[in-house]
Order: C-alpha cells, then structure tokens, then sequence
C-alpha cells in the first residue's frame, strides 16, 4: 500500500511539473500583450521628432541589457517553480512556502559531504532508492546537466 502511495504521489508530482513547464500561462500571455499594447500606444502618443532621440538612446540601453544578462544561480534554479522546485517538497531557508514531504535540506553538507553523491541523488534519486518520490530530474529533463551541477553547489553550501 505504501509503494503504491509513492508511486502515485510521484506521478501526481511529474505531471505537475511537466505541465508547468511546457504550458505557458495565460496571464502571462495576457500581461505581455497589455504590455505591448500600452508601449504602442506611448509611442503613438509622442510625436515623430521625440520619439527618435528616445530610440536612439533606448537601442545602446536596450543592448547594454541583453549583454549583462544575470547568470542563473543555484538558488535561483532550486527556488524557481518551474525548474527545481525544491520548495515543493524541501524546506531550505529563505525559500517561501516550503512543502514537507521531502526532508530539510539544512545541513546537507555534513549529511552528504561527497558531492558527486549529491548530484547522483539530485539527478536521479531512483538508484539510491527505488521506492522514492523524488522526481529524477536529469532523466526527466527538467534540468540540464549544467543547470543540476548549479543546485548541487547551492545545496552543498547549506
């Protein structure tokens, strides 16, 4: 009975992370149309003559922009909802609404010092335990290598 509760309670955790991640949400879509909507109508309000200067010094600003992209951090990947989503089952500080199903992750640098055996349970945590309800994230494809490697470091580190 308690295999199967796991079993199940993983498949409800797969599906939501799976829709979460490949279904875009409407609201999102509905904010970036209103945004687009009243950038277009700034730009409509303005005369010809302003609107250039303005373009002009948007276009190195614009470009400074997308150059000094912020590097995603562990903490970022393991707090985003649609990516690690550690807080789902995990409390770690600083995170809002963590779950319990899954144990804190405070002090998992004295509980599992080797970080390769860290990165195994994060990648797969299947092969330590079969019976397990946490999500396989790298046979998933929820997390490239890359992306793992960064949680593994933040969560070495608490």
């Amino acid at each position: 009975m308690r295999k199967l509760f796991r079993n199940l309670a993983m498949s409800a955790v797969v599906s939501v992370l799976a829709l979460s991640t490949s279904v875009p949400s409407a609201y999102a879509a509905d904010d970036a149309k209103k945004a687009d909507e009243a950038k277009a109508a700034d730009v409509a309000a303005k005369p010809a003559d302003a609107a250039k200067p303005a373009d002009a010094a948007a276009k190195p600003a614009d470009a400074a922009k997308t150059e000094e992209k912020k590097e995603v951090t562990g903490k970022d990947l393991a707090f985003d909802r649609a990516k690690g989503n550690c807080l789902a089952c995990h409390i770690i500080a600083g995170g809002d609404l963590p779950g319990n199903i899954g144990p804190p992750l405070a002090g998992v640098s004295q509980r599992i010092p080797d970080k390769a055996k860290l990165r195994a349970q994060v990648y797969d945590a299947r092969v330590a335990n079969p019976d397990t309800i946490m999500i396989p994230f790298g046979p998933m494809g929820v997390m490239n290598d890359e992306e793992i490697d960064k949680v593994v470091e933040f969560i070495s580190t608490l």
